[in-house]
């Protein structure tokens, strides 16, 4: 057998090998100890702390050594608050206390708030305690005075919502700590939580498309021999299939005569947003535009119909080539889709809308209607080219966003430019577009 005891004194039994083994232990055991107060130490005195400490010391050394009163004083000053420090932690809060979040989601300017909850169950009032709250990027101090036995102390803190994103909030920490700060104590209470901060949407009527084709009753001008939305008759041509002959028509006529049929095609529905950070001219220009994405995936979701929301991948720092892939945001409900929406930024390096209308118009099948939502760099040319990238029959609409601009659309071939100065420009855009 091979362990310690026998590295040590191997196969020895008399008294200095069990005197040995019993250092070795002494020593182990107090290496843990020294080791763990170390730890505890080093977790409640900050860098100011070991600062004054080594300076004391210092003082200590130095003053009694050369007979310099001065510097002795010095030392003796560090020796005061260190142990004003000392006595800061002793003791225990006896408060219990708890975070709840009333909604982990909101929308860009709704109010939302953190309620934190100091609860003191002794019989015996508590001690003013500070309370840490990080909210997002920031940290807010939480003051709990004097809790009386058995009461509760109530504090609302507010979230910033002016950007959407997914904000942490909390853990909330107490915090008990020295008035010099050389020592800090923290006792995490709650743990972390998120809250969602959707992007701004308008409601879009689901008739106000007016570009959307399905089965439930809009049909295409397109024309074929056999659907649903009858059209005419016409004479037959060779070719026809003989089972749409209208033998009542051929009767009156004396010639073969065919029914003609309007295409209806089940409507999938493409929004896609430009994430590239040359397409925009400021942040708010891109959060307009996130805005519009929005609205327009879920209206779609909320009408049953089939929708495609994507974005393009970004390439990494340091790539040889671009990354040619989309990413397709989820559209099981509204919530999620705006869940995802949240966390959508630009990209330095990710692929121009042309590219992305190319991937998409590649991959997703039967496309009805496709939305190009991007920035007001991006010129009428580029748009053209987006647009020639989507099969034949597609309608493309591209929804430029430029803040406080004058609302215009401009009619090209195979397709439709809409300009919006506000969110609610897009309403009234696709009403004018459904009238037309």
């Amino acid at each position: 057998m091979t362990n310690v005891r026998t590295r040590l004194v191997g196969d020895r039994d008399g008294v200095a090998a069990e005197a040995v083994v019993g250092v070795v232990r002494v020593w182990r055991t107090a290496g843990r100890l020294v080791t763990r107060v170390r730890d505890e130490v080093a977790a409640v005195v900050t860098g100011l702390g070991w600062t004054v400490l080594a300076l004391t010391v210092v003082a200590f050394v130095v003053g009694y050594r050369f007979g310099l009163r001065e510097v002795v004083v010095v030392g003796w000053a560090g020796t005061v608050l260190a142990v004003v420090a000392a006595v800061a932690l002793v003791g225990r809060s006896r408060l219990v206390v708890g975070m709840t979040l009333p909604q982990h989601r909101v929308a860009v300017g709704d109010p939302a708030e953190v309620t934190v909850t100091a609860e003191n169950p002794t019989r015996l009032p508590s001690v003013p305690t500070t309370l840490e709250l990080p909210v997002g990027n920031g940290l807010v101090d939480v003051a709990v005075p004097v809790v009386t036995p058995h009461g509760t102390h109530v504090r609302r803190v507010p979230v910033p919502t002016t950007r959407r994103g997914v904000l942490d909030v909390g853990p909330v920490t107490g915090v008990r700590a020295d008035p010099v700060g050389l020592v800090r104590r923290e006792l995490v209470w709650a743990e972390q939580e998120q809250v969602i901060v959707h992007p701004r949407t308008v409601a879009i009527p689901s008739t106000s498309t007016g570009l959307v084709r399905d089965l439930e009753g809009q049909a295409t001008n397109d024309l074929s021999p056999a659907d649903i939305a009858f059209h005419a008759v016409r004479e037959y041509m060779p070719g026809d299939d003989p089972r749409t002959i209208h033998w009542k028509s051929t009767a009156k006529t004396g010639a073969f005569m065919v029914r003609q049929f309007e295409d209806t095609r089940r409507s999938h529905l493409v929004v896609a947003l430009g994430v590239s950070d040359t397409e925009y001219r400021d942040e708010d220009e891109f959060e307009l535009a996130v805005s519009a994405a929005a609205s327009l995936g879920t209206r779609a979701v909320r009408d049953g119909r089939e929708v495609t929301v994507v974005v393009s991948e970004r390439t990494p720092e340091f790539a040889k080539r671009p990354v040619y892939a989309l990413e397709s945001l989820p559209t099981v409900t509204p919530t999620r889709l705006l869940d995802a929406f949240a966390s959508v930024g630009l990209a330095e390096a990710c692929l121009p809308v042309a590219e992305v209308a190319r991937l998409v118009g590649r991959d997703a099948a039967g496309i009805s209607v496709a939305f190009l939502v991007v920035g007001s760099a991006v010129g009428l040319p580029a748009l053209r080219l987006a647009a020639t990238r989507f099969p034949v029959g597609v309608g493309v609409v591209a929804v430029v966003c430029e803040p406080e601009a004058v609302p215009r659309s401009v009619r090209v071939a195979g397709l439709t430019v809409l300009t919006i100065g506000y969110l609610e420009d897009l309403r009234h855009a696709l009403h004018r577009s459904a009238a037309a």
